[in-house]
């Protein structure tokens, strides 16, 4: 299947079926003199062309619906085929702010992703097309919702807000590859109540909480090495954190857009992510997080000098108290930026900077809070890792079988990542206890999802 169809939609489908382009020709044939439409009769080219972006008129999307949802074995709408024109875009962030038709295009990205679970679904984006959907995202306004309660109700709601909790703490805990199908199930259906209709009085829980859980899903896809799809589930929750009037909540989510950036080396788009953030901030938290972040990058850049500009900013904000924290972003505090910290050293030390990573990533652990044990191991790698780079082998085989125990318990391509860097660090050291240290490391890479080298 060429990877270029104009109508990504109908051509995943369409594979996914299993039919040839003549069988959903003929079958088309078939539905469409069993509706009494004897005058469509498509062959083989013109299914070629629907895929290649032309576009039937009615009835025939209806029809070719019908035959292609009975391929797969699920129902499928025209919508969730590329053939309406509010239909969802996958080759690039596009969203309408209109509650019902992005709520269709975040069920046509569900159904892909639980139906077909592949990785190579969507296309990643990057430089000025990120940066112009952040922008337009973080800028929109909402429209006027559909009043019909169907979709929602007191304690529907109630319920998406324990569940979106649940697994924001499971996935801290234990990292998300073992909940993201979950995640992603709930979000599907969450898309379907929404296009039932959500009262105006359950408005802002609704969308507050649909935010959150958009979040999470981007972040365990991510986590699982699903980057695109990632991309796709945090568009919807800037959408989301839109129509429940809280925009700080989709300058957070901009903030995880641009931390893939970093991780797979686009730390310029990861800038014009925080560059638009940084514009809409209004909450010393959120703030703090987008100045930490960014000087961040700029460590990864080798700019010394804009790196703890921004940090400190961020170290002034943490240090004066960040407030009423809202709880989408309670997990930045002194710990987290601490942690940033850490691996701007790191990435300054590599450039020859002489900077003290380890002292970084001890004050992290020792103020990290309870709940938080993906980012802890992370943390206690990360401080293995620098004591082999700064010279303390010792001390670095010590910290790393403290940091693999924690390792062992996480399910996180994140986690296995930063197993790379204590590789990479411990390999000028060949000795009995160092190389126990390596095969312990390599063993557990090859059990967590793939990362990329970061």
């Amino acid at each position: 299947m060429p990877s270029r169809s104009s109508n990504a939609h109908l051509a995943l489908w369409v594979a996914a079926s299993g039919l040839s382009h003549g069988e959903i020709a003929r079958r088309i044939s078939a539905e469409a003199i069993r509706r009494g439409h004897r005058q469509i009769t498509p062959d083989a080219t013109r299914v070629r062309r629907w895929i290649d972006g032309e576009r039937p008129r009615p009835p025939v999307p209806a029809l070719i619906a019908a035959v292609v949802s009975e391929g797969v074995g699920q129902s499928l709408t025209p919508g969730d085929l590329g053939l309406m024109a509010t239909g969802p875009t996958l080759d690039s962030i596009q969203l309408p702010l209109l509650t019902e038709a992005a709520a269709q295009t975040l069920a046509g990205w569900t159904q892909m992703d639980l139906f077909l679970d592949r990785r190579d679904t969507l296309k990643l984006a990057l430089g000025a097309p990120l940066i112009l959907a952040a922008e337009r995202m973080l800028g929109g306004t909402a429209r006027r919702l559909n009043r019909a309660t169907k979709g929602f109700d007191a304690d529907t709601t109630a319920a998406l807000e324990e569940v979106t909790a649940f697994f924001t703490k499971a996935d801290a805990s234990t990292g998300g590859g073992l909940y993201r199908s979950a995640i992603v199930a709930q979000l599907a259906e969450v898309a379907r109540r929404i296009q039932d209709g959500v009262p105006a009085s359950l408005k802002v829980r609704v969308f507050t909480a649909t935010a959150d859980l958009a979040a999470l899903a981007g972040w365990v896809s991510h986590d699982c090495s699903r980057y695109a799809t990632a991309q796709r589930y945090w568009s919807y929750g800037i959408y989301a954190a839109s129509e429940a009037g809280q925009r700080d909540r989709g300058v957070e989510i901009v903030t995880r857009m641009s931390h893939q950036m970093i991780y797979l080396g686009h730390p310029q788009d990861a800038l014009g992510l925080l560059g638009i953030a940084r514009r809409k901030a209004t909450l010393p938290a959120t703030r703090a997080l987008v100045a930490s972040q960014t000087g961040r990058v700029h460590a990864t850049l080798g700019d010394e000098q804009s790196a703890e500009r921004h940090l400190g900013a961020a170290d002034a904000l943490v240090a004066d108290g960040l407030g009423d924290v809202p709880e989408w972003v309670a997990y930045f505090d002194a710990a987290e930026h601490a942690g940033a910290r850490a691996v701007s050293a790191r990435d300054l030390a590599r450039i020859g900077r002489p900077r003290r990573a380890s002292d970084h990533f001890a004050d992290a652990l020792a103020l990290r809070r309870p709940g938080f044990d993906r980012v802890e191991a992370m943390d206690r790698i990360g401080l293995a890792a620098a004591l082999f780079t700064e010279g303390e082998p010792e001390q670095g085989v010590a910290a790393a079988h403290l940091a693999l125990d924690d390792a062992a318990r996480v399910d996180s391509a994140l986690v296995a990542s930063r197993l790379n860097t204590l590789l990479d660090a411990a390999r000028p050291y060949r000795t009995a206890t160092v190389d126990e240290v390596r095969t312990r490391a390599a063993d557990l890479v090859a059990t967590h999802p793939t990362p990329v080298t970061a």
